[in-house]
């Protein structure tokens, strides 16, 4: 219906029950939609943001062990963190048990403000069964979802990509009207990353480098060429396939990527390093309105076999600086998004290949290792410590820690269902879905399963996940409130206002056409309070629901 076909709801109809679906709601049904209607509302706008730390960081300067300190200092005699002094660890949270405690390298003040904010979760012991210690091959265990059995050491795509395809499986590498935006997005590394690999020639990733719109095109420009038309059944041929796939993705999306950024904006002053220019954009580009789920960022320069630390200031050093740049990058993005009025749709978490030996080596450096932890952090992050400190007394005949806490997995399918919503097919198909969740995200926003959705989507969630489009201006609203709402097609409806708890206010028939729609709800005599606004299909019996607020 066009706006000059405006519809006024008139006086209020007799109270009756909350239909949906032609099916009544009792007093705990109405209870129980009104969750669903809380909890999925904006589940669809969260977001994921991934630091991968290249290189294996080093665990057990990052976090160390406050209870086992002797035995930590004889283990790295030249490298350790001090336990007293201005140059002392920081004691991250004074509550835990003793055994439990931890501290901080002195580099990350950052962290330890966001930990004091509730917004920093510490997940200790992280690893993969029968752990390897190649960059190459570790990293690419991560970004597949595999580990050192027979079974997962040669998954041939990237869980990221297996995850996006399956909570989108209608968007196949192009813009489309309800996903105008890459599924994922890649900063700061030109190399294109194995985790959004998919089992398809359709990427739905694109490879942005850079802060500023123009570099982006010429990146575009510089990596075009004419398809190759025979590509190799081979192992190189999969991996040139995948270029080109994300190299037709970035053209797809190039003025889409432009249009968010410059639509964006950031509300403080980031440190002048290179994650938090990779930040930075990715802030901007949500607040500019930008609705790719996953963005993968990268800090490189973790291999420290040599010169990790200064040995006469322990706290400065190689390592040291990497820390400092994590922390201060990340304290930063979360003030922006906060100030930004975003905070709540983002949660991040960061991941490196593997951890370090836990004995020092001759070269003042750490050498390649097995478990370390993992951070995540969001304004909406369960903020705690999960799990106790690794055992520094339990270790293999070459320096190496054992006895894992946390499958990485069980983290990346806490993210994936806890905070995006991934339903059962998207586990299934991202292959976490045997995994034990952990408590990673705040209990009053973990996603009510009701709201799940992906390639299986449940019924449920079909009410909610249509509330998007369904918008209603001014909300609040004191006098008259405009619903309106985009249809490919046409379709008789029930456009009905309820209560709270259910009871209808006002209702009336509607003839929907195909393109914008316009219809006008007269408030002025409502209590002041919050309202259902639904839009039922007579047709198909399928609904749209929105809250509305009536001020006085």
């Amino acid at each position: 219906m066009k706006r000059r076909n405006f519809l006024k709801i008139l006086p209020p109809l007799g109270i009756t029950p909350f239909v949906v679906n032609g099916f009544p709601l009792k007093a705990y049904a109405n209870q129980r939609l009104a969750q669903i209607l809380s909890t999925c509302d904006g589940v669809e706008d969260r977001v994921l943001v991934l630091i991968q730390l290249k290189g294996g960081n080093d665990g057990v300067n990052t976090v160390i062990p406050i209870n086992q300190y002797d035995t930590y200092a004889n283990l790295r005699p030249t490298i350790r963190i001090s336990d007293t002094g201005n140059k002392k660890y920081i004691d991250l949270d004074t509550t835990l048990p003793s055994a439990d405690q931890v501290g901080l390298h002195p580099a990350m003040t950052g962290f330890k403000e966001i930990y004091d904010e509730g917004q920093l979760a510490l997940v200790q012991g992280v690893g993969y069964a029968q752990p390897n210690q190649s960059h190459f091959k570790s990293t690419d265990l991560w970004l597949t979802g595999g580990d050192g059995t027979p079974e997962n050491f040669n998954i041939g795509s990237g869980w990221m990509g297996r995850a996006l395809q399956a909570f989108y499986p209608d968007v196949s590498g192009a813009p489309t009207a309800n996903m105008p935006d890459p599924l994922g997005i890649q900063v700061g590394d030109p190399n294109p990353s194995l985790g959004f690999h998919t089992e398809t020639e359709h990427q739905n990733v694109i490879n942005l480098s850079g802060q500023d719109p123009a570099g982006f095109f010429s990146l575009v420009q510089t990596i075009g060429g004419a398809p190759i038309l025979n590509i190799p059944d081979t192992e190189q041929g999969d991996e040139l396939a995948f270029i080109m796939g994300v190299e037709q993705s970035v053209n797809l999306y190039a003025q889409r990527i432009t249009e968010v950024f410059n639509a964006g904006s950031n509300a403080i002053t980031y440190p002048e390093t290179n994650l938090a220019s990779q930040l930075k954009t990715i802030a901007r580009m949500i607040k500019g309105g930008c609705k790719t789920k996953i963005y993968l960022c990268t800090l490189g320069g973790f291999d420290n076999h040599s010169s990790q630390a200064d040995p006469i200031d322990t706290s400065t050093g190689v390592h040291s600086e990497l820390l400092l740049q994590l922390s201060d990058a990340v304290k930063a993005f979360l003030d922006d998004l906060e100030a930004l009025g975003i905070a709540e749709q983002v949660l991040g978490c960061t991941f490196s290949e593997f951890g370090r030996c836990a004995a020092e080596n001759g070269s003042i450096g750490t050498d390649h290792g097995t478990l370390a932890p993992m951070f995540v952090f969001g304004k909406n992050a369960q903020a705690g410590v999960l799990g106790t400190n690794v055992n520094l007394s339990n270790l293999t005949q070459d320096n190496q820690l054992q006895g894992i806490q946390h499958d990485y997995r069980q983290v990346f399918a806490t993210l994936l269902q806890d905070w995006l919503g991934a339903d059962g097919y998207v586990m299934e198909q991202t292959m976490f879905d045997g995994y034990t969740k952990v408590g990673l995200v705040d209990a009053a926003f973990v996603v009510n399963p009701d709201c799940y959705f992906g390639g299986g989507t449940s019924g449920a969630w079909e009410i909610a996940q249509t509330v998007k489009p369904l918008q209603v201006f001014p909300n609040p609203a004191s006098y008259n409130a405009e619903v309106s709402f985009e249809s490919p097609y046409a379709f008789p409806a029930r456009l009905s206002l309820h209560s709270l708890g259910g009871s209808m206010v006002y209702a009336n028939t509607v003839q929907v056409s195909s393109g914008t729609n316009f219809y006008y709800l007269d408030v002025a005599n409502l209590p002041a309070g919050a309202y259902f606004v639904r839009l039922e299909n007579k047709n198909t019996g399928t609904a749209d629901v929105t809250k509305l607020s009536v001020a006085r």
